[in-house]
């Protein structure tokens, strides 16, 4: 595991979600218990409270070194906070920050590197099983705002500050943006699930779906006016999504098939500005990245791989004129010059010819080679979980290496074939895009 991990160096870990906000950290000369979770009928998602114990904080740092992660952790946000006598779900008083700031000032005593900071856990609107309203909570992020630059003076090595963390609600997101004011949230974090349940019989057909692909879109339009009109100084990030909730679907969510749905989110959010997407999950699930029992990469895993050494941080405007079952996204290409493109087709029977043009000339533009990368899934089974670039299956190596993953080189005036089914990624080295001369 330690190898798939160390392939994307670096690879960002989230360490939170549905439980953070039942987490203790035991820390220090706290005389707070340090209980296991149990399961219990009226606890929070069903739950006790549980506790982080400082041995096991070290061991997960430890791996954290070896593989080279960036971590975002989730703080608990319910604490000193009581239930309201009108409202069951609403969480009335002040944030508590104590154990939360013991934790930190071991976690920087011991030089552990975090990276950012996330205040709760889906509290936002109107929350999964608690809220805390939208000025209470930014009262709360400025102080957690404060405590991290106190403990972290250096701007340069300073965690970043996220939240809510949770589904996109524009008044409560307006008025969260509005309380806590300028340069205090680095990262405006939001939730995506917008396939719907995991046992939905339909989930495989909305996956191949693009104007149900679409529909989310405004989501992230409208993430993006909020920061533009309320917080400027923030940046739009998926701090959680995995397609499906309730782990995903247990025959689609970990097979070729929910590529469509990943890529082309992964595309769509850099369209719209946003800085990170982190997938729910690594490990755990069916939407996993890694097999939950034999930490074998699943599909997705690739895509992603891949998507981390082509795409660049600079993102291009793709367009096309013909079905929308074919989506493309383009980027600057992050290692080499020219550009990167992402090519989905959806249709379970029409190949695609693409031809690469700028805005400038409606002819193709000369580049000095084409790097493609097929995707298709083993005897075109879409619900398969082994994955086949360029024809080849990709599995580890009996030392659980990731395997080459090398591109077929092709001439670069012929048109790009886009097969039914399939995805492509590609690299056009010595394509001019003015921008990314930038």
């Amino acid at each position: 595991m330690v190898k798939f991990k160390s392939a994307f160096r670096p690879l960002r870990i989230r360490i939170g979600g549905s439980l953070q906000d039942q987490v203790v950290y035991k820390v220090g000369t706290s005389d707070l218990e340090c209980p296991q979770f149990k399961s219990i009928h009226n606890g929070l998602f069903g739950f006790s409270k549980g506790c982080l114990p400082m041995d096991r904080w070290d061991l997960m740092n430890k791996l954290f070194n070896e593989t080279g992660a960036k971590i975002t952790f989730g703080l608990n946000a319910l604490m000193g906070r009581m239930v309201s006598k009108d409202d069951d779900s609403l969480m009335l008083g002040e944030w508590d920050p104590k154990n939360a700031l013991d934790f930190m000032k071991y976690t920087a005593s011991k030089g552990y590197k975090i990276d950012s900071y996330e205040l709760g856990n889906e509290l936002c609107g109107s929350g999964v099983s608690k809220r805390v309203k939208a000025e209470q909570y930014g009262r709360d992020i400025i102080v957690l705002k404060k405590l991290v630059q106190e403990l972290y003076p250096d701007p340069f090595t300073q965690p970043k500050v996220l939240g809510p963390a949770g589904f996109y609600d524009k008044q409560w997101f307006n008025v969260f943006l509005q309380t806590s004011g300028p340069h205090v949230v680095d990262g405006l974090t939001h939730h995506i699930y917008n396939l719907g349940a995991g046992v939905d019989p339909s989930l495989i057909n909305k996956i191949q779906d693009p104007n149900f692909l679409d529909q989310i879109a405004q989501t992230y339009k409208d993430i993006s006016g909020s920061i533009k009109s309320y917080g400027p100084w923030s940046r739009a990030w998926v701090g959680e999504a995995g397609g499906a909730y309730n782990s995903g679907g247990k025959y689609v969510s970990h097979s070729f098939v929910d590529g469509f749905w990943y890529l082309d989110q992964l595309g769509m959010t850099s369209a719209f500005n946003h800085k990170v997407f982190c997938r729910q999950s690594l490990i755990g699930g069916n939407y996993g990245l890694l097999d939950t029992t034999t930490f074998i990469p699943n599909p997705d895993y690739y895509g992603a791989l891949l998507w981390h050494r082509l795409m660049g941080p600079r993102v291009l405007y793709a367009s096309h004129n013909g079905t929308p079952y074919l989506r493309v996204y383009s980027h600057c290409s992050k290692k080499t010059t020219g550009i990167s493109l992402l090519a989905i087709n959806m249709s379970n029977s029409t190949m695609f010819d693409v031809l690469v043009t700028d805005d400038s000339n409606s002819n193709p533009q000369e580049a000095d080679q084409r790097e493609e990368y097929h995707l298709t899934p083993k005897d075109g089974n879409i619900l398969s979980d082994v994955l086949l670039l360029n024809g080849k299956a990709l599995e580890v190596t009996e030392g659980y290496d990731i395997p080459a993953m090398n591109p077929q080189v092709v001439d670069a005036s012929s048109p790009l074939k886009v097969a039914p089914r399939s995805i492509v990624f590609v690299t056009l080295r010595g394509f001019k895009a003015p921008a990314c001369a930038l």
